[in-house]
């Protein structure tokens, strides 16, 4: 069984999704917990409505990152994924959780990442650039804002005089349709070839 630790900031779909899909397969990857840096989030109700702990950490305690380290090896946590966790993974986090931390950016990385590139201003960016594609890329979290491995990537086009508000939907459904599934997978493999 792989212990993961859901990291997020905000509503809490892709945290929901991949809740859901560990939930209705039953397969070798359980969600232990979710940790926020936010007092008020909608990802408390995701917390409460699938029965899964959630425990807020102050971006001082995320920052330090020592606390954060030690309650997750404390509750023997082998994963982490940031589903749509607005800071930067702290070096000593990273290096405690090498390859195993996955991230979810609103891009065809490389194209559009790097620091404060996340949400809109990514959609604002392709549509500003005149990309005719866009899509959703997971990847390993290293040290550098949006550049480890790529493990997955899926795409959408971007039609002209598209809003940000028609991408950012057309984003989030490649999100919901892949996230979780391709995170899990890849854990299961990890798990299968040690």
């Amino acid at each position: 069984m792989s212990k993961i630790a859901i990291f997020a900031s905000g509503a809490g779909s892709n945290a929901d999704r991949i809740l859901a899909f560990t939930n209705d397969l039953q397969p070798d990857v359980q969600v232990d917990c979710l940790l926020t840096n936010k007092k008020v989030a909608g990802i408390y109700e995701v917390a409460e409505k699938n029965s899964v702990p959630i425990f807020y950490f102050s971006n001082q305690d995320f920052s330090d990152s020592t606390k954060i380290v030690s309650f997750l090896k404390q509750r023997k946590i082998e994963w982490i994924v940031l589903a749509g966790f607005l800071r930067k993974v702290e070096a000593d986090v990273v290096g405690a959780y090498n390859n195993k931390i996955f991230n979810l950016h609103p891009s065809l990385l490389p194209k559009f990442g790097g620091k404060g590139m996340f949400g809109e201003n990514v959609h604002n960016a392709v549509i500003e650039a005149g990309e005719n594609e866009s899509g959703i890329t997971i990847h390993l979290v290293n040290n550098e804002f949006d550049k480890g491995e790529i493990i997955f990537q899926a795409k959408c086009s971007v039609a002209e005089g598209q809003t940000v508000e028609e991408l950012a939907k057309k984003i989030q459904k490649l999100e919901h349709e892949n996230f979780a599934e391709t995170v899990v997978r890849y854990i299961e493999n990890s798990e299968v070839q040690n």
